[in-house]
């Protein structure tokens, strides 16, 4: 099936699912989930052939050890919650046909505006295998029909986990190639052309795949580039509060987008809660880049830290702009609030910005100044995730300036429609409104629900 096919059916799918109940997108999750476990062993068999493959080009440099963690479905409870992930979502209310605003314009006319699906969706990723099954679940539950693209280095998996998805809708009301995959990048290409039929594309992956994205199609797209997620540890922040946040938010899961890059430090704390908080991450394995002020701090330690000349170096000035997604953090110092707030404005993606303070006037500061989709106050930046945030799961993170923003689950799948009802017995029509004729009532209905 060429490119413009493949839209197509998904356009068709889209629309003839339309009508499908609730309840039987439910039960196509349950049945999906149902497929993925008689399947598992085939498919992290799979997974592991594609591990094998990913290691060879990690040894020829060719791949970085981070995509290499993201690939594994494997590795810890993944699977697990891969699966939970779908009984989540299917939990979830249903996103559609709530009304979020209603008005009387007349005697018997009613305008109401309703969320309903944004439409097709073509969603690029890279190495994680389990997005199919996470965005598989919120299209299925949101009602919009969805186009994967995998990355080559989990061809395999993603081929695997797609058919178990398709055998599940088989068996429903939903059709068959509501969720549809593809392979190569010139399929890609070839769909970002289809805006006909494509209504939205979300990247998720290196900040060389977004931007190319971007730069290549006319439909609109929601994603980020970057994942540069700073700390900035205030005057007044608790010494064992900071250790535990920052740590926490590095050595988590270095590999994902909400780790911590950069540590911003008071110079009230160069003596203080800075060295605490280094020797924890130094204890950990982790690599600081700092700036003179941090770097002369450590300097001065009694005993030095045994691995102080492996793991600290200066920073040079790429280093607040480099999203490392490994051991290595880069950190500098600011002489106030509203500096760690100008610095990372500047340098951050808009990602993800935590403060650690005592303060509630700093916190809340903070909260309000920093431009970026989360603000988190004395919290690791690893909770900025749509399954900690209680979406289920998630079908990606936006840092744009569209409808959502932060991590995106159902509600960031919906758009809205307006509805208009005249029970006039004439119906209504707009010549009987104006000077001299009749007035607009704009009065508000309280309408949890749409009532027809």
């Amino acid at each position: 099936m060429d490119t413009e096919e493949i839209a197509k059916t998904a356009k068709a799918a889209f629309e003839e699912s339309q009508l499908v109940s609730s309840s039987e997108r439910v039960k196509a999750l349950q049945v999906i989930r149902k497929q993925l476990e008689l399947r598992k062993a085939e498919i992290l068999a799979a997974n592991a052939e594609d591990l094998k493959a990913a290691q060879a080009e990690v040894d020829a440099s060719r791949m970085s050890h981070s995509l290499l963690s993201r690939l594994d479905l494997g590795r810890g409870d993944k699977w697990d919650s891969m699966l939970q992930g779908i009984d989540d979502v299917a939990a979830l209310p249903d996103p559609t046909g709530i009304v979020t605003y209603a008005s009387e314009l007349d005697d018997n006319l009613e305008l109401y505006r309703v969320t309903c699906p944004i439409g097709v969706l073509l969603v690029v990723f890279e190495a994680r295998p389990e997005v199919v099954v996470n965005i598989a679940a919120l299209a299925i539950k949101s009602g919009n029909a969805a186009i994967l693209k995998g990355g080559k280095e989990s061809n395999r998996t993603t081929v695997l986990l797609s058919e178990a998805v398709s055998e599940g809708l088989a068996q429903t009301a939903i059709p068959q190639k509501y969720i549809q995959t593809v392979q190569t990048r010139s399929e890609v290409s070839s769909l970002l052309k289809q805006d006909r039929y494509i209504d939205l594309v979300i990247p998720r992956g290196s900040q060389s795949l977004v931007r190319s994205i971007q730069n290549n199609t006319t439909i609109a797209v929601m994603g980020h580039a970057d994942g540069l997620c700073s700390i900035y540890l205030d005057e007044k922040a608790d010494l064992d509060k900071a250790v535990r946040v920052v740590v926490d938010s590095k050595i988590n899961y270095p590999s994902a987008c909400n780790s911590v890059e950069t540590l911003v430090v008071h110079e009230s704390l160069l003596q203080t809660v800075w060295p605490a908080v280094a020797k924890a991450l130094l204890e950990v394995d982790v690599r600081l880049l700092c700036d003179p002020p941090t770097l002369n701090a450590l300097q001065s330690l009694s005993p030095s830290p045994s691995n102080f000349k492996t793991h600290v170096e200066p920073a040079t000035p790429d280093a607040y702009t480099t999203e490392h997604l490994s051991l290595v953090l880069s950190v500098i110092t600011v002489p106030f609030l509203q500096s760690a707030i100008q610095h990372i404005n500047a340098h951050s993606s808009h990602h993800t910005d935590c403060i650690v303070t005592e303060s509630e006037e700093a916190g809340s500061v903070f909260c309000r100044a920093v431009d970026s989709a989360g603000t988190f106050i004395n919290a690791s930046t690893r909770f900025a995730d749509g399954f900690r945030y209680g979406f289920g799961t998630e079908v990606g993170i936006s840092t744009g300036r569209i409808h959502a923003r932060g991590p995106v689950g159902l509600e960031g799948l919906m758009i809205y429609k307006y509805k208009l009802r005249s029970k006039d017995k004439f119906g209504h029509i707009v010549g009987d409104f104006g000077p001299g004729k009749r007035q607009y009532k704009h009065s508000a209905i309280n309408a949890s629900a749409l009532p027809f």
